[in-house]
């Protein structure tokens, strides 16, 4: 029999913390865990991806569509650095995730050695809450209970660095004796409740409001009921974050959408006449979206008592819970009739919506990105996931998807990185085989990450329950946020050599794979692309030739001031006629006083 080692006890570890498969790629610096693996005969699935950079974001998607922690791995060196970019969205939208880090033997370390690298010092920023090298076999069950713990607790990605000649070493029999800690691979969350003192000032503030607002973030994922039970007492509109979006129903009359520079007009409206603000478990950056400071009375609900007053000057804080806190709240706020307030707010939805069709139904060249998300309302699978890329794309899901109730989306929201749809959708499908998956994708995002986790589509797909895995990317050839960025904020005109993309057969490829392929050149033909990948018996591409110069204007009335930036950047461009004649277009639609 092979002798056990301390890569058995890893192994053996993370059986018991529930963890049931670890995404990574493989090096000699995890040989001894690879090998343990191999001998548990599946007990723990590895997954491979085609970068160490994709099985972080393999792990941060497992951890978000899961609830769990989700485990990546990688060897030293290089595969640890390219863990980095996926460590820092885990952080940054706060999930927890385990990296289990192989390095030099120890009797090399401190030598210059082929692929050393001080990974305590590489690992401190992203893994703050813990990052630990195991230096003794005795180590390695304590340690990686701790890493549990605190990425559990934290909501955050921790590090465990264990040298290659440690995963071989003989197991160790643990005693209790001084120099030797003993643990057990077990957590509980602590209730947390707010204080009394707390919720009658905070139930005080809301009460003495007129025009209440919520902004309603991840940290409701499990609160759906309390947020609209609040805001109905209150009658009070919803808005929601960015990360917050699949946890508020936007078929609700005064959910206003997305808040923030890729949201709606009517959040725009919402947190700009309010005079007071409750948020929910949100930390979302776009600050100058806020009411201003002094409009607006705020009270803030958060697990993590240091986010609280954050982003926003707050009056009152409730630390805890958020379906706990809002079901405390709720008790001693005073219900309200129907004011003008709750008609206003609902007369900025029902003029949104008309707003958000008006933009989808603008012609364009050849399609209009706004269009190919709104055709997929209708068709959206009721036990779908979905998963979404960083770019152009994120502004059409913002305001264009409505995701039925119970549908998960998710996207490196933070750190805001490009490449995370097909990892992340990797994840969920590999979590939920029997569910459909929706990518959407700009061609960056796929060029710089997608089209090789399209390998790992291609390799895994038949092994699940329901194969539809579908991917759209939106081909236009260009980065076309950065593009309208650079015309907003500086404001310069679009350089080409930094900005426009080789054209790449996306379709085409696919096939290649043996996926399915659909390349989609006419507005027409997109709701029929959608029909056939949602009826396929395989994964699919769909390829829409998309129009860059269809603007990402912000909600007005800061649309206005970005809209007069943007012309002086495409008034520096030969060929920006076009493109400043579809801004003229949307600013005309957000000044009519029907929408």
């Amino acid at each position: 029999m092979t002798e056990r080692t301390v890569a058995d006890v890893i192994v053996e570890r993370l059986t018991t913390w529930g963890v049931g498969r670890v995404f990574g790629y493989s090096g000699d610096g995890i040989n001894g865990f690879m090998g343990a693996l191999r001998r548990t005969a599946g007990q723990v699935e590895f997954v491979q991806a085609r970068h160490e950079e994709s099985a972080a974001f393999m792990a941060v998607g497992h951890a978000k569509y899961t609830g769990g922690v989700g485990v990546v791995t990688s060897t030293q060196g290089p595969g640890a650095v390219h863990l980095l970019n996926g460590l820092y969205d885990a952080k940054l939208d706060g999930v927890p995730v385990v990296a289990i880090v192989g390095q030099q033997s120890r009797t090399v370390l401190g030598s210059a050695y082929m692929q050393e690298i001080d990974l305590v010092a590489l690992f401190k920023d992203v893994a703050s809450q813990f990052v630990q090298m195991v230096s003794a076999a005795e180590q390695v069950p304590m340690v990686l209970d701790r890493a549990f713990r605190t990425a559990k607790a934290t909501s955050s990605p921790c590090v465990v660095i264990i040298p290659h000649d440690v995963q071989s070493a003989p197991a160790p029999e643990l005693e209790q004796q001084h120099g030797i800690v003993v643990t057990a691979p077990s957590w509980s969350a602590a209730a947390k409740t707010p204080r009394e003192e707390d919720l009658a000032a905070a139930a005080a503030l809301l009460n003495s409001a007129e025009r209440v607002a919520l902004l309603v973030g991840q940290g409701a994922r499990h609160a759906g009921q309390e947020v609209v039970a609040v805001a109905e007492k209150l009658g009070a509109g919803i808005a929601t974050s960015l990360l917050g979006k699949p946890y508020v129903d936007e078929n609700l009359p005064f959910a206003v959408g997305t808040m923030g520079h890729l949201g709606t007009t009517a959040s725009a409206h919402l947190l700009g006449n309010c005079d007071a603000l409750l948020i929910v478990g949100s930390n979302d950056p776009w600050t100058e979206f806020y009411p201003p400071p002094g409009a607006a009375r705020a009270v803030q609900i958060d697990i993590d008592e240091k986010k609280i007053g954050n982003r926003y000057p707050v009056e009152a804080g409730l630390a805890g819970d958020a379906a706990m806190a809002l079901e405390a709240l709720n008790q001693r706020l005073e219900h309200r009739p129907r004011s003008p307030w709750l008609t206003t707010v609902e007369e900025e939805v029902s003029r949104w919506r008309i707003l958000a069709a008006d933009r989808a139904a603008v012609p364009a060249r050849p399609i209009n990105p706004e269009r190919v998300v709104r055709e997929l309302n209708a068709r959206l699978p009721g036990n779908a996931q979905v998963s979404v890329d960083v770019g152009s794309c994120v502004y059409w899901y913002a305001r264009q998807l409505v995701l039925p109730p119970g549908v998960p989306a998710h996207l490196s929201g933070t750190l805001a990185s490009m490449g995370c749809s097909i990892p992340y959708g990797i994840a969920a499908k590999l979590a939920h085989p029997d569910r459909p998956l929706v990518a959407l994708a700009g061609d960056g995002a796929m060029q710089m990450a997608g089209v090789a986790e399209l390998v790992t589509v291609a390799h895994r797909w038949r092994q699940w329950q329901d194969p539809r895995f579908v991917v759209c990317v939106f081909n236009n050839r260009e980065l076309t946020e950065v593009t309208w960025e650079q015309r907003e904020s500086e404001p310069e005109p679009r350089f080409a050599a930094s900005q426009e993309l080789p054209d790449f057969p996306f379709a085409g490829y696919a096939g290649l794979l043996g996926l399915k392929g659909i390349r989609v050149e006419d507005p027409e033909l997109i709701a029929e692309a959608w029909d056939q990948a949602f009826a396929a018996d395989c994964p699919v591409v769909i390829e829409v030739l998309t129009d860059p110069d269809v603007p990402l204007l912000p909600p007005f009335p800061a649309g206005h001031q970005k809209a007069d930036s943007m012309r002086k950047g495409l008034a520096a461009e030969d060929d920006g006629g076009r493109a400043s004649a579809l801004l003229d277009t949307y600013v005309s639609h957000e000044e009519r006083p029907e929408g």
